[in-house]
């Protein structure tokens, strides 16, 4: 196959169009057109349905888009790793992880990993949704479980740990529980009933502390997202279980009956084999452990 016409190819279908991939391709319409026909000739089958909304791949079409995809990656990913030296790491670098922890306490940190290392493109993709690291959808994923895909790297980062936590306008308005059983007498915020996730687990252990009535303790709000389950506290709305790392700094928030912890999160640094001896990864990796140790949650 002529490497022009499948880079023109894999344009065109990630664009899905002919203008939009000759733009970015810095051609014309028509030079575009040109090469997906000859390859499509060359091939003897077609490669898009053509209609007036723009381009459908084929059955053919999926297949080689997939082939594609895969080289043109790994392509780019060789090149950013023939650029970058022992010394001096630099090159694109995308990190996925949950909105909550990517939000909250990774975002605040990134000037400074920016700041010592100026040649790492960096771009993060917060999604509670786990990535394909093996289609390089990322890089590196900081994830709350241990992958079970054998081919990815794994190192365990930190221990997350839960906690009731209520905001001091509400601690004030609504007092300071003491036992357990005050719980019933609070506005409680957690995940909806049918949220099949670790942390909706760990969030709604709230109502089970103290072991009460079933459906004795109040619910004020569900929501599917730790990081809103957040504001909301911030708001101050009700009392909720949160990771400690998300509090961590904030004084206004408070955390109520210490004693009481909630089931443990392992999160883990993630990448790909192939990616092994990135320089731009081992530099990461390093920064965020530095970071997860200077931190006193």
């Amino acid at each position: 196959m002529d490497w022009d016409k499948l880079r023109v190819f894999h344009a065109v279908a990630e664009a899905g169009s002919f203008t939009h991939a000759g733009e970015a391709l810095n051609l014309s319409q028509s030079a575009v057109s040109r090469q997906i026909s000859a390859l499509e000739e060359s091939l003897n089958v077609p490669l898009f349905h053509r209609h007036a909304r723009g381009l459908i791949l084929t059955e053919q079409g999926e297949l080689l888009f997939g082939t594609a995809r895969d080289v043109f990656a790994k392509l780019s990913m060789t090149e950013a790793m023939l650029t970058e030296t022992r010394e001096h790491p630099k090159g694109p670098l995308k990190v996925t992880t949950t909105v909550a922890f990517g939000t909250v306490w990774m975002t605040p940190r990134i000037r400074e990993f920016l700041s010592v290392y100026p040649d790492i493109q960096l771009t993060l993709l917060i999604d509670d949704n786990e990535l394909d690291l093996g289609m390089r959808a990322a890089d590196i994923a900081i994830r709350m479980s241990a992958p079970r895909q054998p081919d990815l790297i794994q190192r365990h980062l930190m221990t997350v740990r839960f906690h009731v936590y209520g905001h001091v306008s509400y601690l004030k308005r609504r007092g300071i529980p003491k036992v357990p059983q005050d719980l019933d007498q609070h506005d409680l915020i957690v995940f909806p009933n049918d949220n099949r996730t670790i942390i909706s687990g760990i969030n709604n252990w709230l109502l089970e502390i103290g072991e009460p009535a079933p459906g004795s303790r109040k619910t004020i709000l569900k929501v599917n997202n730790v990081y809103a389950i957040y504001r909301a506290v911030e708001s101050g709305l009700g009392l909720a279980a949160l990771p400690d790392y998300m509090v961590e700094g904030n004084r206004d928030i408070v955390r109520v009956l210490p004693e009481y912890t909630g089931p443990k999160i392992e999160a883990y640094f993630v990448y790909a084999e192939e990616l092994r001896h990135s320089k731009r990864i081992a530099v990461f990796r390093d920064f965020l452990v530095k970071k997860v140790g200077e931190s006193t949650f």
